[in-house]
């Protein structure tokens, strides 16, 4: 579990049912803590800056497993939804503190962010980052029928 990438991880990839908008990925993984920051850019935009999105902190709650908490540091409401999501889930499954900054505009989605545009790219976020995070993730110490080792 102890695994720290030195360099942060960046890749961008389509957004679902867009034609030339990707969302860009940047991703941190230090000893304690995750930093996920997402954005999005059309191929016409150029060198435009990103609006600054919402910035969420989710830690694992050691009471409550099923639960993680979280705060939002800064709030932008479009991505505040988004954002909360996306840190309390990967909280949940690294079993680590996660800070998650996220501006994805859905605007040049095929339907302008619909609720299953918003859910395919939340899909196709988590499955991104989970994959960078296989070295990261916490595996329980329980058997498949749900009982302890012990």
């Amino acid at each position: 579990m102890e695994e720290t990438i030195e360099e942060p991880i960046q890749l961008s990839f389509p957004l679902p049912r867009s034609l030339d908008t990707k969302i860009h990925l940047r991703l941190t993984i230090k000893s304690k803590v995750i930093l996920l920051f997402l954005t999005t850019m059309a191929a016409d935009e150029g060198d435009q800056a990103a609006p600054m999105g919402s910035f969420v902190y989710a830690l694992p709650n050691k009471y409550s497993p099923s639960q993680p908490l979280s705060t939002t540091i800064y709030s932008v409401e479009p991505t505040l939804e988004f954002t909360t999501r996306l840190a309390k889930i990967l909280a949940k499954k690294t079993q680590m503190p996660v800070y998650v900054a996220n501006s994805i505009s859905f605007a040049n989605t095929g339907l302008g962010g619909t609720v299953e545009e918003e859910m395919e790219a939340f899909k196709k976020v988590i499955e991104v980052t989970l994959d960078k995070l296989q070295g990261v993730i916490k595996t329980t110490d329980v058997l498949p029928n749900g009982t302890g080792s012990s």
